[in-house]
């Protein structure tokens, strides 16, 4: 056979399926009947000469050959899906940059690194947030241009991702000032029975922290846990408590007189990452800032 003989739409229905590892999934995808789907799939097994799945049950698994042809055609899906981003990214000449953010980055971190995208008229910025891996999920469909992250993503064959250091910061400890100007408090041997606000488990910074008083044998009393870092800022405004978070959270609060910082740990400190598809369409702009990647006006 040759190229023209090659249906590309069985192809994709047999992509979908090995991708999900299963019919029921594969049909809610491109919402076509399970029986189609098999249909279709065993006349892709036809026209190749060879079987592409094992079917054990209901269960199916890739054979050799299907492994290799699943390689290939997620190259072949992977570009045409990088394409259509492309293509969604530009607008009657402007560039569109496309960012993802973890639902538990500091905005204001945010705001800072993507400061120079705002500058130039020839851009138009969509920042989304959301949980990492469905960021992820969506960086890997040409969706997002950049996901930023306060922690990296491994790569592998499956996930072709690259995950480049911005920058870190020391997680510093923050009160009102009516509250707590003039105090200092030794990190983490003064906490013991002191209200404290907290990141959520979720977050990287609250592991640290829990380690770091368990090991001193302090037990701070609890108040609040807040997975977004707007909402904890608030919180930090509108409490007497301490509050854990790092300082470019509350910077215009810290800079006004409002919050003061009371304490803080080298032993404390949150990173933060650009993570980038591997393969894809370059963003002159969005490049530029990863080239000047790390950056101390993230944490101006």
């Amino acid at each position: 056979m040759d190229l023209s003989q090659l249906n590309f739409r069985h192809l994709y229905y047999f992509w979908r399926v090995a991708k999900e590892g299963s019919l029921t999934r594969a049909t809610e995808q491109v919402h076509v009947s399970p029986s189609a789907l098999s249909t279709q799939i065993k006349q892709l097994e036809d026209r190749l000469g060879k079987p592409l799945f094992d079917r054990r049950g209901r269960r199916l698994e890739l054979t050799a050959t299907g492994q290799r042809v699943f390689a290939y055609a997620g190259n072949i899906f992977g570009l045409g899906e990088q394409m259509l981003g492309w293509l969604e990214g530009r607008s009657e000449g402007m560039i569109r940059v496309r960012v993802g953010s973890v639902a538990t980055m500091s905005r204001n971190f945010q705001a800072n690194w993507l400061r120079p995208l705002l500058a130039d008229p020839a851009i138009i910025l969509s920042v989304d947030s959301g949980w990492l891996e469905v960021l992820i999920e969506r960086l890997l469909r040409h969706q997002l241009d950049v996901v930023l992250a306060n922690e990296p993503v491994a790569s592998d064959p499956s996930r072709p991702v690259s995950s480049r250091f911005l920058g870190s910061q020391v997680i510093s400890l923050v009160g009102r000032a009516d509250h707590w100007a003039g105090s200092t408090l030794r990190v983490p041997q003064d906490l013991d029975g002191v209200d404290v606000a907290l990141p959520s488990t979720r977050h990287g910074v609250r592991t640290q922290f829990d380690a770091l008083c368990f090991a001193a044998g302090v037990q701070p009393n609890l108040r609040a846990e807040i997975d977004d870092m707007t909402m904890l800022r608030l919180i930090a405004r509108d409490s007497g408590w301490i509050t854990v978070l790092p300082e470019v959270v509350v910077q215009d609060e810290l800079r006004s007189g409002v919050l003061v910082n009371v304490g803080d740990s080298d032993q404390l400190s949150e990173h933060f990452y650009a993570i980038t598809a591997q393969h894809r369409q370059a963003v002159a702009p969005l490049d530029q800032l990863l080239l000047n990647a790390p950056s101390a006006k993230g944490f101006a």
